[in-house]
């Protein structure tokens, strides 16, 4: 039997943007069959809640502090191989359609198909603009100007993406590959045609607690990224406007095209493994912030994630991360999982949802954009999570915890809660494991040094790693700086002197 996987992917959207995660003012038919027909993640992260950097995981397995995309506009490293690459390699076809943001260009791409995936089926944002006149590809970026210019869905890059993934299925359905169509909606300028552009007029989000948090028992990085709006009133910060309608009516849409890929799918590749995500979500006002950044916030960080093939109609509330897609990928090819990758394969789990792959996952932030001085500029941020609590460290401010089960909204701050003390305490040596296991470029003793951490003495050797992690796929193997001859182990290796 042939092994066909598509990963379908849109840009900011919100697990409570698609009907099926309980919001039923969300009109998404399609994505809501695909959740009936396989498994919906309810705690599914992304491992960094920005563009680039959470892409950078969901394609190479690794974590943006290994791979080098810790900030929008930054490439991959020169070493780094994605699934593309790595797939190939093993003789199954590769097609990416959609938005990359990985080449270290602006926020359109370079136009450029890097290594590993068929050029035939490139398209990131800087073709499909190569397509446009200058007069269209100013309306293309002006919702407004655009509906004035008998706009139609033809125009859009979501259905132009969905018309190169419609011919890849067409044209590969008797072999083994990997598809990934990757649209860049929802995300502003929200482009939609009638009737998406008006179908949420008048819309604004159901009440609840995270409109009224005050950020009093927050860190002063929200406070700054609240600005004005932090004394704003929950009436003001959730009502109806005309950026909310048409992001929201736009997401409506690219559910629709999606629905035109899926449609495909059922019909002539039954039996593809199919998976959907976003890359992050948005805060549109809840805890008096916007957009995306350094925080664990549920409206941010944990994305909708949806895979069909395996089980049917199951929820999975064990926690799960974008870091786990590429060794799910490798394993259903019946491949080696690269060493070097940071995941698991979940495949397991998606034949047997009762399955636990991971009992704490992991997500982070340095920087918003190399390019942008403001968003708040550097902000270092490491965070574990399980399905129970969040502790997110930040090296240079207030950090924060949060016990999901009495605090669902993520509204108290308990980090100097003693009753929390050694729950705090467990979760942080979990994340300082992974810093250390993962080789994070920024590890130091200033992440173990928190005023609810009494106790601790640093040491100019910190936590004592000084191997290299294996990476012998596609590199020799490392060499002992004291030796020059190969290292005969990489697992957590501690000097002693």
């Amino acid at each position: 039997m042939k092994k066909q996987v598509i990963l379908l992917m849109t840009d900011t959207t919100r697990k409570d943007m698609l009907g099926c995660y309980g919001n039923g003012k969300m009109k998404t038919p399609n994505l809501d069959r695909l959740a009936e027909e396989g498994i919906r993640y309810e705690n599914a992260y992304t491992c960094q809640p920005v563009c680039g950097p959470a892409r950078s995981a969901v394609f190479t397995g690794l974590f943006p502090h290994s791979n080098g995309v810790v900030a929008n506009s930054v490439p991959l490293g020169a070493n780094v191989k994605t699934v593309g690459q790595r797939l190939t390699d093993n003789g199954i076809e590769c097609g990416y359609i959609g938005k990359w943001h990985l080449d270290g260009g602006d926020y359109f791409g370079l136009g450029e198909c890097p290594e590993g995936w068929n050029p035939d089926y490139w398209y990131d944002m800087k073709c499909y603009l190569e397509e446009l006149t200058d007069e269209e590809k100013i309306l293309s970026r002006d919702p407004e100007k655009a509906y004035q210019h008998g706009f139609t869905e033809e125009f859009t890059y979501a259905h132009r993406c969905s018309d190169r993934a419609v011919r890849f299925l067409e044209e590969f359905q008797e072999e083994d590959f990997f598809l990934t169509v990757s649209y860049d909606e929802p995300h502003g300028p929200s482009l939609c045609p009638a009737p998406f552009d008006r179908m949420y007029d008048g819309f604004c989000f159901d009440s609840s607690p995270g409109f009224r948090d005050d950020l009093s028992r927050k860190n002063m990085m929200q406070r700054l990224w609240a600005g004005e709006k932090i004394n704003a009133d929950e009436e003001e910060l959730n009502s109806p406007s005309r950026w909310l309608s048409l992001f929201l009516g736009c997401n409506s849409f690219v559910d629709y095209e999606i629905g035109r890929v899926l449609d495909v799918i059922r019909e002539k590749l039954p039996d593809a493994l199919v998976i959907f995500t976003s890359d992050h979500g948005t805060l549109l006002g809840e805890h008096h912030l916007s957009s995306k950044g350094a925080t664990v916030y549920k409206e941010v960080a944990n994305i909708p994630l949806i895979i069909k093939g395996g089980a049917a109609g199951a929820v999975v509330n064990a926690p799960a991360s974008h870091i786990d897609i590429v060794p799910t990928v490798m394993d259903y090819f019946g491949l080696p999982i690269p060493k070097l990758l940071e995941g698991k394969s979940m495949l397991m789990q998606i034949e047997c949802p009762d399955k636990v792959v991971n009992e704490a996952v992991y997500t982070e932030f340095t920087r918003y954009e190399i390019d942008h001085d403001g968003f708040g500029g550097l902000q270092m941020m490491r965070a574990v999570i399980t399905d129970k609590y969040k502790l997110a460290v930040y090296l240079m401010d207030e950090d924060e915890f949060y016990d999901m089960d009495s605090d669902p909204y993520e509204v108290d701050n308990r980090i100097g809660d003693e009753k929390y003390l050694e729950v705090i305490r467990e979760l942080h040596r979990l994340l300082i494991d992974h810093m250390n296991e993962t080789r994070d470029l920024y590890r130091g003793y200033q992440w173990s040094m928190r005023p609810w951490n009494k106790g601790y003495v640093p040491s100019w050797e910190n936590e004592g790693y000084t191997r290299q992690r294996e990476n012998e796929e596609y590199e020799p193997r490392q060499l002992d700086y004291d030796t020059g001859l190969p290292m005969e182990s990489a697992i957590r290796h501690k000097c002693l002197n």
